[in-house]
């Protein structure tokens, strides 16, 4: 027994609305993916849906070129100069960027047999370049260094200074105390009464005096 035929009209429910979408949505793809294959035909399909979500599939790397041949096929301006003016410029960036890694592979001495007499002299001329360039800078970073350096001992040997100079004061200082001990030692011995002070071990001494 067949299905029956449903009315082709907006489905109110929300949630059988999404689920009918998703199921006509990936049928539409895949219908298209196989016509391309068994047909081999150029197909591209772009689906919204109402949340603004893009759902798409296109035979070709570039939906650019099948657009291009719908416009010379039907006369109509899909691809506005906006549009062309950003394509010609990401053209232009991946040229630039292509064109850098090659630079950057000859700088490296890879690929570079194609190259002629005249090209060999100018990559020659770039890498004599950067060379000095990259020297200069080293030699710039070695006086850096020694200037630094420099000023590092110079640093010390102050530094060095000033601690001999606490030294000195340090030691000064404890002298001074001990010459003052002394002083007073002397004072208080001076001041012992006659009898108490010391007499000399040999009496005779005295005598040859």
């Amino acid at each position: 027994m067949g299905r029956g035929k449903i009315e082709i009209k907006r489905i109110e429910n929300s949630s059988n609305r999404q689920v009918t979408y998703s199921k006509r949505r990936n049928g539409i793809l895949k219908k298209a993916k196989e016509i391309s294959v068994l047909c081999d035909a150029r197909v591209s399909v772009i689906i919204f849906a109402t949340s603004g979500k893009m759902h798409e599939f296109s035979s070709t790397s570039r939906l650019v070129d099948i657009l291009d041949q719908y416009h010379k096929l039907t006369g109509r301006r899909l691809w506005d100069a906006k549009h062309e003016n950003l394509d010609n410029e990401i053209n232009k960036v991946k040229k630039d960027n292509d064109n850098m890694q090659i630079e950057l592979r000859h700088l490296k001495g890879e690929d570079i047999s194609s190259l002629n007499y005249r090209e060999l002299m100018i990559l020659e001329d770039a890498l004599e370049n950067g060379a000095t360039s990259i020297r200069n800078k080293q030699n710039e970073f070695m006086r850096m260094m020694r200037k630094k350096t420099e000023s590092m001992e110079e640093e010390q040997e102050h530094l060095n200074c000033q601690l001999r100079q606490l030294e000195i004061a340090s030691m000064n200082r404890n002298m001074g105390e001990i010459g003052e001990v002394f002083q007073q030692r002397e004072n208080e011995y001076q001041n012992l009464p006659f009898s108490f002070r010391v007499q000399p071990m040999q009496p005779n001494l005295q005598e040859r005096f």
